[in-house]
Order: C-alpha cells, then sequence, then structure tokens
C-alpha cells in the first residue's frame, strides 16, 4: 500500500483521525525499487545492509573501483573490492571496523562515508588489473594528495602520464621514454 503522506513525511506521529491521508495505491504484491546501475549507485555505508536484496545481490557480484567520501572533512578515499563477495563484501569490512583495515582511514574517528562505484571491472579482471585500475583513479582523483589514501601498494602498476595516453609502469620505475 502507498499513501500520500503529503509534506508531514518526517513527523514521527501521526493520527489518522485528524490528518486523513489518501492511499495512493494498493498492491497485491511487493517489488522493490529497481536497482539504478552501478555506476549512478550511491548511498552511506550505514545503508548498505539495508538495501533491497536484489541490490544486495548486483554489488555482491562484482569487483571493481569506489570512492569513499567522508561528510565531514569532504575528503575522498578510492578503493579496490578484488575479494569474492565483490562491493557489498568489501563494504560491509568499513561497516564492521570502521576503517576496512585501511591505515589513513584507522587514524580518524569513523565517519558515515558515502559510497559510490567509479568503476567496475569484468569478470576476467585479475586483482592485478582491479589494483592498477584503482591506482589510476588514484592519480586521476588525487586522493593521496588530497583525500585519505596514503601509502601506495608494493606490488601494485602505478599509472605514468607521458607524452602521450596515460601508461602503466611498475612502481618504482620509471616510465618508458
Amino acid at each position: 500500500m502507498s499513501i500520500d503522506w503529503g509534506g508531514a513525511t518526517r513527523s514521527w506521529a501521526q493520527i489518522a483521525a485528524n490528518q486523513p491521508k489518501p492511499v495512493v495505491e494498493i498492491t497485491r504484491r511487493f517489488q522493490e525499487e529497481q536497482f539504478p546501475g552501478y555506476t549512478r549507485f550511491i548511498a552511506t555505508l550505514s545503508a548498505i545492509e539495508a538495501l533491497p536484496v536484489g541490490w544486495l545481490a548486483a554489488l555482491g557480484a562484482v569487483r571493481g573501483i569506489y570512492l569513499l567520501t567522508c561528510p565531514r572533512t569532504n575528503e575522498q578515499y578510492v578503493g579496490s573490492a578484488t575479494g569474492q563477495d565483490g562491493f557489498l563484501g568489501r563494504w560491509k569490512g568499513y561497516v564492521s571496523m570502521g576503517h576496512g583495515g585501511n591505515a589513513g582511514l584507522r587514524s580518524r574517528d569513523p565517519s558515515d562515508y558515502q559510497v559510490s562505484i567509479l568503476e567496475v571491472c569484468g569478470s576476467s579482471a585479475t586483482v592485478e588489473n582491479i589494483i592498477a585500475a584503482e591506482q589510476f583513479w588514484k592519480m586521476k582523483l588525487q586522493s593521496r594528495q588530497m583525500g585519505l589514501n596514503r601509502k601506495q601498494r608494493s606490488t601494485a602498476r602505478t599509472p605514468q602520464i607521458g607524452a602521450g595516453p596515460v601508461s602503466f609502469a611498475p612502481t618504482g620505475q620509471a616510465p618508458p621514454a
């Protein structure tokens, strides 16, 4: 059943006899809200576990690069979901620990970060491919200089800006000439 609550949607209690509300729709079965798609997905970490079941399945089925944004400081953190449970599994780590094991976040008070997806990696992408994409997004968004990303992964390939398109070189090595 859908009810038109009018402007009183934020009231804790409403007395129907004093303020009748029209029933807008009655449905025979529940239909969850349609998943907006990966690149249009935005939520707070505190809302993750309460998302519709279909959304949770979609978020647990793919891996890739995500963005956490701190609502208090407006700082950004770029991370990657490389595990079997995809984005959902990674974000549950933040919900349970407050920092997901990240040094830059561990030193801060837990915050209800906003989370969004920057890039979904294909099912054939290796962990190394995903980490390389993560490094690229960190460079692109400057999350090391102006955000919450701190140390660089030593096993990752760091994007290097050359004369042409962005190329990748192993960490610690100069880009090709």
